[in-house]
C-alpha cells in the first residue's frame, strides 16, 4: 500500500470506534488474552526491554501496563548542565527549527499554523518566531514523557479533534495533521527557560493521554477546547509529566531567543529521553 493510499483510507476509517476498541483490548487483564497480545506485538516490533523496570513482558497486568512501562532507575541519564535542555521522550525527530512567524513545518512541502495548533490560546503569540521540535514515538519506543527543563505548570488544555495516524506517511499527505488531531496542551513557566510548551498529539489507536497532575484526559462530547482546573505543580528537569496510552507525537515549543537546538539534532535523528537536545540562552 502506498503512503498516499494509506493516508486516504484514514479519511474513511471509523477512527474513534477503532481507537475505543483498542482501548478496551489493551486493558484486558485475562492472562491468556493479554499475553497473546503482547507476544504478537513483540513479533512485530523490536522492543528493547533492557532499560525497563520490569524486563519480563508477561509480568505486566495488561497490554497497556506493558506499553506504558517504567524505566529502571538510572536507565536514562538526564542532561546535567543547568543550561542543557533534556529530550522529553524516546523517539525520532520529525521536524525542528525556527518557527516561521506563525508557521511550523510538518513535513516537506507542508506547514500549519501555530495559533491553530494551540487552539487560539491567548499565549500562542508568545511562541511566534520561536523554536520547535517535533518528535514521533514509534510503537517500540518508551512512552512516558518527561520535563525538558525545570518548569511550573501554567495551563493544561484539552483540544478535541480527529484521530489520524501521526507516522511519517500520514504527515506527508494529511494537511494540518497536528492541528487537526485531538491533543493536550501544557504550558510551563521558568525564570531561565521563559514560557515553554509540551503539546501531546493524540492519534489512531491512542486510547488516551495522561498527565501526572490530572490523570487520564479525554473529556467526551466536547466540541471546543477545554481548560482543565489549575494545579499547583512544579517539576524538575527529567521528572515524568505525562504518558501516551499507545504511541503518538510530542511537540516542544520555546519562545524567541530562549533556546538553541544542538547542531546534531535534525529531521530523522533518533533521540532518547534525557539526552541533551540544545541549550537555554540566558
Amino acid at each position: 500500500m502506498s503512503a498516499r493510499t494509506f493516508a486516504f483510507l484514514q479519511y474513511l476509517l471509523p477512527k474513534r470506534a477503532v481507537s475505543a476498541l483498542v482501548r478496551a483490548a489493551t486493558r484486558v487483564r485475562a492472562r491468556w488474552f493479554k499475553d497473546r497480545l503482547i507476544r504478537a506485538f513483540l513479533r512485530l516490533y523490536p522492543v528493547d526491554l533492557a532499560d525497563a523496570a520490569e524486563p519480563d513482558p508477561f509480568a505486566y497486568g495488561s497490554f497497556n501496563e506493558f506499553f506504558t512501562r517504567a524505566l529502571r532507575p538510572g536507565a536514562r541519564p538526564i542532561a546535567p548542565g543547568p543550561d542543557e535542555v533534556a529530550c522529553p521522550v524516546d523517539g525520532t525527530v520529525s521536524e525542528c527549527g525556527p518557527i516561521d512567524g506563525d508557521r511550523l513545518l510538518q513535513a516537506k512541502g507542508r506547514d500549519y499554523a501555530l495559533r491553530e495548533l494551540l487552539a487560539d490560546r491567548d499565549w500562542s503569540a508568545r511562541f511566534e518566531r520561536g523554536t520547535f521540535l517535533t518528535i514521533y514515538l514509534a510503537p517500540r519506543d518508551y512512552h512516558r514523557i518527561h520535563m525538558p527543563c525545570d518548569g511550573r505548570l501554567a495551563e493544561t488544555v484539552f483540544v478535541p479533534g480527529r484521530l489520524f495516524s501521526v507516522n511519517a506517511a500520514t504527515a506527508r499527505h494529511v494537511p494540518r495533521l497536528f492541528a487537526r488531531n485531538e491533543r493536550v496542551l501544557t504550558r510551563f513557566d521558568d525564570p531561565a527557560a521563559g514560557a515553554f510548551a509540551l503539546v501531546l498529539i493524540g492519534a489512531l489507536n491512542v486510547a488516551s493521554m495522561e498527565t501526572v497532575w490530572a490523570g487520564a484526559i479525554a473529556p467526551r462530547g466536547r466540541r471546543g477546547a477545554v481548560r482543565l482546573p489549575d494545579a499547583a505543580v512544579a517539576l524538575r528537569k527529567g521528572a515524568e509529566c505525562a504518558r501516551f496510552n499507545m504511541g503518538s507525537t510530542v511537540i516542544l515549543l520555546f519562545e524567541p531567543g530562549r533556546f538553541a537546538l544542538a547542531p546534531a539534532i535534525g529531521p530523522g535523528t533518533p533521540v532518547r529521553m534525557g539526552q541533551p537536545i540544545g541549550r537555554l540562552n540566558r
